[in-house]
């Protein structure tokens, strides 16, 4: 008896173990109903060109105090754009970031047609040094506002450069090169997104940059000791954003193309300004035709800022959650302390309001943050009030564990109607497991962080969450997610950043690439058996230089009106919200059509239909429109 009394202690501890261990475990599927999940979805994986001619590497030279970590400085990077760039009416171009190298390659989406070769964008001409400078992604866009489809590229170790379309065909020598930001300054970026931030019709530049600006990361012969992060959870020593308002664009003298931008300074207050950003997203969440900002923070609180913004005349405020009796620090938005790496917009609970889904560090044995769904209340009037009126449910909608997450991506894979939930995963690929350095690094003091002397060593060989399978969670008949990623032989562990999602055959079904560090990348052609009806939607503004042009049905007219929205009202009372992406997330940039999964309705349906003019004023128009795709001039009969 006196043996059991010894013994109470340990067993009511394992009791307790074993009741927490069961409450927090994931609930799973029935096989047959897993099985049926299944059955609406199949992709054929193809990998993305890899030119040959440029020798391959597997790790960055870095500055010498970087170089004990320079698996982990050499972690991001790889990054993949989709888009209609040959004004052939269909989103099956590639603007492909390869860190192996370090060019970002454009051409053909693969199984689309050799309709021109690969080639590198050439950044020679604007003073790129290869030594010191890196790209780490793409955006897509009209720049310059003449109806053809330009690129930027921005890098670590410079500011972004504008290639801008000037001739044809599709060639390196097509595009000219141009600084968006003259004067040689040394910025990190990681993240930019197209927005108009202040409501004047055009499309202006968000930049969320990593290290600070002016460092020498990439520089393996300079001195002194390079800065890391001040903290683990509140770090505000990073790059600065930098917000770049439109300020002209078009044809020059001699037919050369041109854009200008101007910095709004002075705009974020310090603990917005300076947090480490993986991931930038726009988009417009109360209805006033602004876009709001949300910046995805590493070591460190979100930013969800509300935009007050006159024309030429930036305003935003920060907005943070509401806190219950019961809620944790962490699960209000702009209060947390964990690793925002990508972000993206769609309504997951059917108000007609945009949700936001963030990816963190959630793996399983290792750090188990959280991956955040932030939910709409209902109320964006609370922005007003400098109230983020969003609830945290990753947990109970199955969202919030899967592994070290970096792009996140809401789309309809199946035309249901219900958004899936794509997610980038991985860190570093090796065969030394250094996790334990890593969890030893965070129970250290913060004091000891910003010396990156100070940290465990991460070199190639090493492994942090390496063998990890991207998820792909699919929505079941209890309102969860569950992810599917194995049964649908999506689960081979790669170590992605960037996906970008488009219909790039013009079949009506949503194909999505993946941007892998260090290894191929790949293309997976959605080969959906039975998928539902779809409305595809180009909303457009004539350039210009705008022409139509096409191929079976698809027509390629002006620009993308970046920011404008569609609502598709439904017979059985449900609305679709979507608005043209701008490029939203962390490397992945999906394309920059609008596309609803309509399930089984095969009639036409109603659409709303909200844009900015070039004059800045808001436009709106209700169209019914069968399924399939439809380009619409906006402002135009």
């Amino acid at each position: 008896m006196s043996l059991i009394r010894r013994k109470l202690g340990a067993l009511a501890a394992l009791a307790l173990v074993a009741v927490l261990f069961w409450l927090a475990r994931f609930p799973t599927l029935p096989q047959v109903e897993a099985a049926r999940l299944v059955e609406r979805f199949s992709f054929t994986r193809m990998a993305l060109p890899d030119p040959a001619g440029y020798p391959h590497k597997e790790v960055r030279a870095v500055h010498p105090s970087l170089e004990r970590i320079s698996a982990w400085i050499s972690s991001v990077g790889a990054a993949v754009a989709l888009a209609d760039l040959d004004g052939d009416g269909l989103a099956n171009d590639l603007c492909h970031v390869d860190p192996r190298t370090d060019r970002a390659i454009v051409s053909p989406a693969p199984g689309t047609g050799e309709r021109y070769a690969p080639f590198a964008l050439d950044p020679s001409s604007v003073g790129y040094d290869p030594a010191t400078m890196a790209p780490m992604g793409c955006l897509t866009g009209d720049f310059n506002e003449d109806g053809k489809r330009d690129l930027l590229v921005y890098y670590w170790g410079r500011t972004p450069i504008a290639f801008l379309r000037h001739r044809n065909p599709m060639a390196a020598a097509a595009y000219v090169a141009m600084d968006v930001k003259p004067g040689g300054e040394r910025w990190f970026t990681n993240a930019a997104t197209l927005a108009d931030l202040d409501g004047d019709g055009h499309a202006d530049l968000v930049v969320g940059n990593y290290f600070q600006d002016g460092g020498r990361i990439l520089d393996a012969k300079a001195s002194g000791v390079e800065t890391m992060h001040d903290t683990k959870s509140k770090s505000f020593n990073g790059g600065a954003k930098h917000l770049l308002l439109w300020a002209g664009g078009g044809t020059g003298a001699g037919a050369a193309p041109f854009v200008r931008y101007q910095e709004a300074a002075g705009v974020l207050p310090e603990a917005v300004d300076r947090g480490w950003a993986l991931g930038v997203a726009a988009a417009d969440l109360d209805g006033d035709g602004l876009p709001e900002l949300y910046f995805a923070h590493d070591f460190g609180p979100d930013r969800l800022l509300h935009n007050r913004s006159t024309p030429g005349h930036l305003n935003f405020a920060v907005l943070e959650g509401k806190r219950g009796f019961n809620t944790p620090k962490s699960f209000v938005l702009g209060q947390d302390s964990f690793k925002g790496m990508g972000v993206d917009f769609g309504d997951i609970n059917g108000d007609g309001m945009l949700d936001i889904y963030v990816s963190n560090i959630a793996n399983p044995f290792a750090l188990q943050e959280s991956h955040m769904l932030w939910l709409s209340n209902g109320s964006p009037e609370l922005m007003r009030l400098g109230q983020a009126p969003y609830v945290q449910a990753s947990e109970p909608l199955g969202l919030s564990r899967s592994g070290w997450g970096w792009e996140s991506r809401l789309d309809d894979f199946d035309n249901d109607g219900v958004l899936e939930a794509v997610q980038a995963t991985g860190f570093v690929k090796g065969k030394v497991n250094r996790w334990p350095e890593l969890q030893s690094l965070g129970t250290g003091n913060d004091r000891m962080m910003s010396d990156p002397r100070h940290w465990p060593k991460f070199r190639p060989g090493d492994d942090l969450s390496g063998q990890q399978p991207n998820a792909f969670f699919v929505r079941a008949a209890d309102g969860r997610f569950y992810d599917m990623a194995r049964q649908l032989g999506l689960d081979e562990p790669m170590v992605s950043r960037g996906i970008a999602t488009a219909d790039v055959d013009g079949d009506g079904d949503l194909d999505f690439a993946v941007a892998n560090q260090w290894e191929p990348s790949y293309l997976y052609r959605n080969d959906c058996p039975r998928c539902g009806a779809f409305l595809g939607l180009r909303l457009m503004r004539v350039g210009s230089g705008g022409q139509a042009r096409g191929q079976a049905g698809h027509q390629a007219i002006g620009y993308p009106a970046i920011g404008a929205q569609a609502v598709v009202r439904l017979p059985d009372g449900r609305r679709l919200i979507a608005q043209v992406d701008g490029g939203n997330g962390h490397s992945g940039k999906r394309s920059q059509e609008l596309h609803f999964g309509l399930g089984k309705q095969q009639g036409p349906v109603q659409v709303e239909i909200s844009w900015r003019d070039a004059q800045g004023r808001m436009q709106r128009a209700t169209l019914n429109m069968k399924p399939g795709w439809h380009t619409v001039l906006l402002g135009q009969e």
